[in-house]
């Protein structure tokens, strides 16, 4: 039952991400290399989620932040949303996205982009470290929750129910009650609470 289940979880994460992994080395003699937070997937991973998912992954450099479960490419913003708590990779690094902005987020320097997509939702952000959960939940690291991302995307005066969306130059923000969604202009997302 437990490799069943971490099979499923793996393969969701392969089709959640699209082009997150990749060296794997198949009889064709096709060879990709993929590193998430430094370390390099093994073939087996890479094969596995390629075959549940009927999907090719890009090889690149990926970094994966374990606790919220957002993902992009090394030395950028993020770009998705999988789900959490995985064992991928190494340990995720401060710099991993570039980050300049003394905005941290579970030990992450966020990046200028990323800063941004905050700054429309909340107005000023104060520089510090903080933490977020896979439900867009966070707050100062050590203390308690103090924000809800898909609270923050909703308009007062507006039915729970109600779906909304926001077109703006770093990608559509929208959502309906609880559910609350990020597209970036590449195509990939972010869902919490749908």
């Amino acid at each position: 039952m437990k490799s069943r289940l971490s099979m499923m979880v793996v393969a969701w994460v392969g089709l959640s991400c699209g082009t997150l992994f990749g060296p794997a080395v198949y009889a064709d003699g096709d060879a990709r290399v993929i590193f998430v937070n430094q370390v390099r997937l093994r073939a087996d991973e890479i094969r596995a989620l390629e075959m549940f998912y009927r999907t090719r992954l890009a090889g690149g450099y990926y970094w994966y932040d374990k606790k919220s479960g957002l993902w992009g490419v090394q030395g950028g913003p993020s770009t998705g949303q999988i789900l959490a708590g995985l064992n991928l990779g190494g340990r995720l690094q401060a710099g991993a996205s570039n980050g300049d902005t003394a905005v941290f987020i579970n030990g992450r320097e966020i990046h200028r982009q990323e800063l941004q997509r905050l700054q429309a939702l909340f107005g000023q952000v104060q520089p510090g470290r903080y933490w977020l959960n896979s439900q867009g939940v966070g707050g100062f690291e050590g203390g308690p929750a103090q924000f809800r991302i898909s609270a923050a995307t909703q308009r007062p005066g507006r039915d729970a129910g109600e779906s909304w969306i926001r077109r703006t130059p770093g990608g559509t923000i929208g959502g309906s009650g609880d559910c609350f969604y990020y597209s970036h202009p590449n195509g990939s997302s972010v869902m919490s609470g749908c």
